[in-house]
């Protein structure tokens, strides 16, 4: 039997859930790509042990309160993961949160929570994006909590689902 895969999520907020998921779904409807819940992956694609990255997360939340951040601008690439994403300077809690989970990766972390997956013709995915800069620069999200999340890039999409959930500045689930 092969390992479970799983991810670490940083959420955002309901408030600012709502909202970034009515930006996938505006993305999805235009380029007919995959719905996915918006998150920013602290920790990807690792068959650690359940029971260890729900005690990672209970930690890492217990050290670090709800947080805001701005936008820091809206950018694409040719990676499906990472199609079009909104990205995030490394504040001191993303730092933190980050090298309490995941350090060995501490030093290629980009922050950011992608809004559409998949490959989409240049030009219309520029326009977007130019699009979404305009609105979305500087906007500050709330992030609230972290997830273990049963995902990962050989799992179909559709079967992502979160596992464990714990709120920022908590101690315990």
């Amino acid at each position: 039997m092969s390992p479970q895969i799983h991810s670490i999520w940083l959420m955002p907020s309901a408030e600012d859930g709502a909202f970034l998921s009515s930006l996938v779904a505006d993305l999805s409807g235009r380029f007919g790509t995959p719905l996915f819940t918006p998150h920013l992956t602290v920790k990807g694609d690792t068959d650690l042990p359940m029971a260890a990255l729900a005690g990672g997360i209970a930690e890492a939340a217990a050290a670090v309160p709800a947080f805001r951040e701005a936008v820091a601008a809206i950018e694409t690439s040719d990676a499906y993961f990472r199609s079009f994403y909104a990205r995030f300077r490394i504040s001191a809690p993303l730092a933190q949160l980050k090298q309490r989970l995941d350090s060995d990766m501490a030093d290629s972390f980009m922050p950011h929570v992608s809004l559409l997956y998949g490959p989409v013709a240049p030009a219309p995915k520029a326009s977007a994006a130019a699009e979404f800069q305009r609105m979305l620069a500087g906007r500050a999200i709330v992030f609230d909590r972290l997830c273990v999340v049963r995902s990962g890039q050989d799992i179909p999409i559709s079967e992502w689902a979160v596992i464990e959930t714990v709120e920022l500045g908590k101690n315990g689930t």
